[in-house]
């Protein structure tokens, strides 16, 4: 029987791949590309951001894009790679478009959290103002946080 790997990619939020009976897998750190194979000596570096592949028995090619992770290989059997992000996909076109979308979607969401931060900000200010009611002077309030 041939050896194969597990490959496990995590994100604070999820599993995002969970594959067993990979023959390889290839990466990119700081040094540059490389690839693991079944056996492979215990490892543990820091990727690049970057389009990992791995490829299963089938010989079948997969991608996930990472924005950057620690990548573990473990007994020559198992790679287990932590990511902020992690965007999977079977073909290379797909998973650009999946990663635009990714990033579209991320970027909506620190605007609707940046909006909501201004919205909380100036509920604090109009509360404090009250509390302080129509005889202090705006000036005076504005001394205080000098």
């Amino acid at each position: 029987m041939t050896r194969t790997l597990t490959l496990v990619i995590t994100t604070p939020l999820e599993v995002a791949v969970s594959e067993d009976a990979v023959t390889s897998v290839r990466a990119e750190d700081g040094s540059g590309g490389f690839g693991i194979q079944p056996g492979h000596a215990d490892l543990l570096t820091v990727l690049s951001p970057s389009v990992l592949r791995w490829r299963r028995a089938d010989g079948v090619w997969h991608y996930c894009a990472l924005r950057s992770g620690v990548l573990r290989v473990s007994q020559g059997e198992r790679i287990d790679i932590a990511s902020r992000e992690a965007v999977p996909g079977d073909n290379l076109e797909e998973l650009e478009a999946l990663v635009r979308e990714h990033e579209a979607a991320g970027e909506d969401a620190a605007r609707r959290a940046r909006g909501e931060q201004v919205r909380l900000h100036a509920n604090a200010i109009r509360s404090l103002m009250r509390r302080l009611g129509p005889h202090q002077a705006v000036e005076d309030l504005a001394e205080d946080f000098r």
